[in-house]
């Protein structure tokens, strides 16, 4: 077993590079939260097409994803990479610039395909320029660090720039810096793209496409709007569809996907950890914004400000879950993660209307390490468990499959929440309130507010007051079932993949470089070296 080549000087520089795509995609996803108003304001936007705008660009760039992982394969990733730089900066530009609705929805829609382009090819290329497994996984927790960030600061900076500027401005941010990324990126990235893959399958393209959208746009709506005959057809087609598409990996002379990869417990182990590791995240999102503003009373930008505090523990988590992996067994280290982010579901059980905020913020903070921990850990194995040309396609499945966990946790989470403050509600709502009421009270606490803001002065405090408390108690209930999942998973997790990984020694070999594709991934199901 030879000794991996270190990454020099270039190769971190070029890390940081890859930081610019990866966090202004990330952010992509929430600068949007304040900007709506405005754009409404100025394009007379319907709801129908508010809800487009926002989702538009998440669905695209999910459905795409698969196909561009192994479209990178194929052609290239520092190709891909650039391709989805000018796709993005000029959509960007689009947007920023749109007369109406429609024109804003094409161009978040470009945006999404742009962005499907830029994140597996990020992870790839990490892939490609740290071979020295050590290295990746500190490589790789900066990239989970980026994309976290990322995803804080979009409300921050949508605020900050709204203050100043008209709302075009959360787009024009990313032009300047993907012209800075098609500047670089020739001279510090290197171009990598699998031999002889053959012909790319349209087909598989195609069928992937069928399959992740319907499932990803069924489940947010039965999480929007409760069961409905339509999202659920869609998600039985999807599936459906998603039958075939394996069906079709399983003949094609060259599948986008290969197989074999899920064979190997590595793999397909940290796919359902990092699953079950966004399912948390994001449904516990949704409860948090809304207490902040809703039930604490703080305007949007303050709200968004509190919410990166929990961001100080996430920066530690990386690169201590990156340490401890160099120490012990990687699944203990899984396994660790996950019972911090329970105990921080466990804190959050204790939040109530008047709760300190510290309670609060320890609770997301314990959660969000513990989360952030796992999904660095995960995204390092499931790169490290394929061989290198396979690492686009591992890459999209990844990213795939957190679409998938965000949706869930939406719709997971969101009903078990909703129907705990709907039981709460009727229990405490005075029996005397006009029937109108309570039912819109019912539909949560947004709704809620908004009656209560019409009312007399005292029937609204009590419509608001019990409210906001059936909202606490369905937070508790959600932090409960929470804290069940994730403890559960952390002991499934640890007894799943055990032994597929071994502490790296600095001074030792750290990986074992896979180099055939499928025949060595599954060769490797009983022993791959992560670490």
């Amino acid at each position: 077993m030879s000794t991996p080549e270190r990454a020099g000087r270039k190769e971190w520089i070029a890390l940081g590079v890859l930081a610019l795509p990866l966090l202004l995609v990330s952010m992509d996803v929430s600068v949007l939260y304040f900007a709506v108003p405005f754009i409404s304001a100025d394009l007379g936007v319907s709801a129908t097409q508010q809800l487009w705008i926002f989702d538009i660009y998440g669905f695209v760039l999910a459905g795409l994803l698969i196909t561009m992982g192994s479209l990178g394969d194929r052609i290239g990733r520092r190709k891909l990479l650039i391709f989805g730089a000018i796709a993005f900066g000029l959509a960007s530009v689009a947007a920023a610039y749109s007369q109406n609705p429609e024109q804003l929805i094409a161009a978040r829609a470009v945006l999404g395909i742009g962005g499907a382009t830029l994140m597996p090819s990020t992870l790839a290329l990490i892939r490609n320029m740290f071979h020295d497994a050590g290295q990746r996984s500190k490589a790789i927790a900066f990239w989970s660090a980026i994309m976290m960030g990322g995803i804080s600061l979009g409300p921050v900076l949508g605020g900050f720039l709204l203050e100043h500027f008209w709302w075009g401005s959360v787009f024009l941010i990313n032009t300047p810096a993907m012209l800075l990324l098609l500047v670089l990126a020739p001279v510090l990235l290197p171009e990598f793209k699998a031999p002889a893959r053959g012909r790319f399958d349209l087909f598989s393209s195609v069928l992937s496409l069928a399959f992740v959208l319907p499932v990803i746009w069924g489940i947010k709506e039965l999480a929007a709007n409760g069961i409905e005959t339509l999202p659920i057809v869609s998600i039985v087609a999807g599936l459906i569809v998603g039958v075939g598409f394996i069906q079709r990996q399983r003949t094609a002379d060259h599948p986008m996907i290969e197989l074999a990869m899920f064979r190997n417990r590595a793999f397909s182990g940290a796919l359902a950890a990092n699953t079950i590791g966004t399912l948390a995240l994001v449904g516990n999102a949704v409860f948090m914004t809304q207490y902040l503003q809703l039930v604490l009373g703080m305007s949007p930008l303050k709200a968004a400000l509190w919410s990166l505090v929990p961001s100080v523990a996430v920066g530690a988590a990386a690169p201590v879950g990156n340490v401890l992996a160099q120490k012990i067994d990687r699944a203990y280290v899984l396994g660790i993660g996950f019972v911090v982010a329970a105990a921080g579901f466990v804190v959050l059980t204790q939040m109530h209307v008047d709760s300190s905020l510290v309670v609060l913020l320890v609770g997301a903070g314990l959660l969000a390490a513990g989360l952030v921990m796992v999904m660095s850990l995960v995204t390092e194995a499931i790169v490290g468990a394929v061989a290198p040309e396979r690492a686009g396609s591992a890459s999209a499945l990844m990213e795939t499959c957190s679409e998938f966990g965000g949706a869930l946790g939406i719709a997971v989470l969101g009903s078990i929440g909703t129907a705990a403050y709907r039981g709460d509600l009727d229990k405490h709502l005075p029996s005397s309130l006009p029937a109108g009421i309570a039912e819109g009270a019912r539909e949560g606490l947004p709704a809620a507010t908004g009656i209560a803001a019409h009312l007399p002065t005292q029937l609204g405090t009590i419509v608001l007051d019990v409210a906001r408390h059936s909202f606490s108690h369905s937070m508790n209930v959600v932090a409960v079932v929470g804290a069940v999942l994730l403890a559960t998973t952390a002991v499934t997790v640890t007894l799943l993949l055990r032994g597929t990984a071994q502490p790296a020694s600095p001074a030792a070999p750290a990986e074992t470089n896979v180099e055939d594709g499928a025949a060595a991934v599954a060769e490797s199901n009983n022993r791959v070296v992560l670490a």
